[in-house]
């Protein structure tokens, strides 16, 4: 059921602020309140969701403002590491990439944005993991999982979703060419456009 909220939550069926009732999730999903409860925890460990004492469980909120501080965190986290990459990475890299992005292709072609999105995450993880900054990866994934939240929940249309995938091949080029200033200027556009059909979450804002 864990697997199942988070899919929910990232793709807004679950609202933001809505209630999440433990006796009701246990009769839905079929299931003890303690694997409801272990599962919301884990949930909250992720911050898709917020547990108060006394006042239960809620979907977190998918706010503007946050979003930014993600964005620039992920700038900052995978675009200031590319030297350290380069040098570290192991000849089997672009392989790996290479079948994340296809990955991703299959499920544009499926049209499974949710999937899509989780694949995505696995190809930046991958990408950033060869820099072997362990205490860091943590950090760069809760950012991935919440900015494809609000990526899709705040998309103003359709989203062409195999368009979505191909924006990852200049990323394995520049990879290949090992030039580190190409493949940190390749990446940081690619992160600052990251909401291609939704607000710019570069620009400055008061909310």
């Amino acid at each position: 059921m864990f697997s199942e909220l988070q899919r929910e939550i990232v793709l807004g069926l679950a609202e933001p602020d809505g209630a999440l009732i433990e006796l009701d999730l246990a009769q839905r999903f079929d299931c003890s309140q303690g694997t409801v409860r272990e599962a919301l925890m884990r949930l909250n460990e992720e911050g898709l969701v917020t547990r108060r004492p006394r006042r239960g469980t809620s979907v977190a909120p998918c706010r503007s403002a946050d979003a930014r501080a993600l964005i620039g965190l992920r700038l900052s986290i995978e675009c200031d590491n590319i030297g350290r990459l380069l040098r570290r990475a192991g000849g089997d890299l672009d392989e790996r990439l290479h079948a994340k992005l296809n990955d991703m292709r299959n499920a544009a072609r499926d049209a499974d944005e949710y999937g899509l999105a989780a694949h995505d995450r696995a190809f930046h993880l991958a990408l950033f993991e060869a820099a072997d900054l362990p205490l860091v990866a943590p950090i760069l994934r809760r950012c991935l999982l919440h900015v494809h939240r609000f990526k899709i929940m705040n998309s103003g249309q359709l989203r062409d979703l195999e368009e979505t995938a191909e924006r990852h091949v200049p990323i394995l080029d520049a990879l290949r060419a090992r030039e580190p200033d190409r493949l940190a200027e390749v990446l940081r556009h690619h992160i600052s456009t990251i909401v291609d059909f939704g607000p710019d979450l570069t620009e400055r804002s008061t909310q």
